[in-house]
């Protein structure tokens, strides 16, 4: 079967990335190991949003897929960087933002990466992330 798709430069695309979390999975995780794995993956302001909701294992599942996602997007992997480097918050309205912190940040700007968007997502059973890396105009 012949392929006659195209692939088009998007202008001021840096990368995409998704991600699915099960939400049971890392409630194990968490139960498991704790203050310890709480910690080397989520900041301290991530820790007290999702510890105020009602579903926080969701809300914890949905900020995990968010970092990898972002990971994926910017083209890095996990592989150098630390995990409380990709911090995910809300703005005023509910709407999702990233920002990097320490190695993760440089990278990006040596990639010219100037944003990254996200969405997230959940349902009962698993969490969702989708995460566009934005690089700076020419």
């Amino acid at each position: 079967m012949e392929n006659n798709c195209v692939m088009l430069p998007v202008e001021g695309l840096a990368g995409i990335g998704v991600d699915t979390v099960e939400i049971d999975r890392l409630k194990n995780a968490v139960e498991r190991i704790g203050e310890r794995f709480l910690n080397r993956i989520f900041t301290p302001s991530e820790r007290c949003y999702c510890d105020k909701k009602r579903d926080r294992y969701a809300c914890y599942a949905a900020r995990f897929a968010a970092k990898e996602a972002v990971f994926k997007a910017m083209g890095t992997g996990i592989t150098g960087v630390r995990w409380t480097d990709v911090e995910v918050g809300k703005l005023t309205g509910g709407c999702p933002i990233v920002q990097l912190h320490n190695k993760t940040a440089i990278l990006a700007r040596n990639k010219g990466i100037c944003e990254i968007k996200i969405s997230l997502s959940h349902d009962r059973a698993r969490a969702m992330a989708f995460a566009v890396a934005i690089r700076e105009e020419a």
